[in-house]
């Protein structure tokens, strides 16, 4: 049975990839937070502690390792955090890998399509060059560049995933708090720019992809995790205005726009179904439905 390692494995997007591998006969383990809840196969490790580190990774010797700990969230209040975790985390995870003595088959490293800023490409294609706009996408194509100097002794294969959502995803971000006020009939929500525009995918296509990706171990590439659909906010209200019934007063808050936002976003997906095959297909409203009715 081979083992896999999931970094982050009590988030959002761990806990649903976890359980796809485990499906496919995988024997996870993970890493979380020190002092998170406990769950089967997790150790709990700061990717800051070094030595803690190494000895998890000396532990399981995985045969593969999806990192998927960070600071996910753009507008974390704590920069100084988002860089130490998202760099300094991950240099610290593949120096622990090859110090360890494993030799991985594949080392999955999430990035983020944020890493593309404002680039007037569309679909952005995983050669165009990264514009970071905000301290999370520069934490993201740092740590791009930082892992460049582990591929000759690592099979690191990176993914950018465009925005996701599904079930269980904190309401700190945008889909989500908008399903959460359709659920409790309210009658009025502040958000901010409405026109933004997003390639937004459902989190089971994401670690399906996810799953796929270490079948096939394309080590040194980049590839894009998206719909290839772009869908603006004010659209995605609209849709679960049908579902829920209703229609509720959005109000514009100054507050909640921010410096540097992205104003389009939307990617290609050939490069990654050329090679995993077509992507698992659930429309927006599918993936809206389930979260209004969970």
């Amino acid at each position: 049975m081979p083992s896999v390692l999931i970094t982050g494995i009590g988030g959002f997007t761990g806990q649903y990839l976890a359980d796809l591998l485990r499906a496919r006969g995988y024997d996870v383990s993970g890493i979380v937070h020190v002092g998170a809840p406990s769950q089967g196969g997790a150790h709990e490790c700061d990717l800051l502690d070094r030595d803690a580190l190494a000895k998890v990774v000396g532990e399981v010797k995985p045969d593969y390792v999806v990192h998927l700990a960070a600071i996910a969230f753009v507008a974390h209040g704590d920069v100084d955090a988002i860089y130490r975790t998202n760099m300094v985390g991950t240099r610290n995870l593949l120096e622990a890998l090859t110090g360890s003595g494993c030799a991985p088959r594949a080392v999955l490293l999430a990035s983020s399509a944020n890493v593309y800023g404002n680039t007037p490409v569309d679909p952005l294609v995983e050669t165009v060059a990264p514009a970071p706009a905000n301290d999370y996408a520069v934490s993201k194509v740092a740590m791009e560049y930082l892992a460049r100097l582990w591929t000759s002794r690592l099979p690191i294969t990176f993914v950018r995933p465009f925005n996701y959502t599904g079930v269980g995803q904190s309401v700190n971000f945008l889909l989500p708090k908008i399903v959460d006020h359709f659920r409790r009939r309210a009658t009025e929500i502040e958000l901010g720019n409405l026109d933004v525009a997003r390639d937004f995918s459902d989190v089971r296509t994401v670690v399906d992809a996810y799953a796929r990706l270490l079948d096939v171990t394309p080590s040194g590439d980049v590839f894009n995790v998206c719909s290839g659909e772009a869908v603006t906010l004010r659209e995605a209200i609209a849709i679960l205005e049908r579902i829920a019934g209703y229609r509720i007063d959005v109000k514009v808050n100054p507050a909640f726009v921010r410096a540097g936002e992205v104003k389009y976003l939307r990617g290609s997906n050939a490069k990654l179904q050329s090679q995993i095959g077509p992507l698992k297909a659930i429309s927006l409203e599918e993936t809206l439905r389930w979260m209004y009715e969970a």
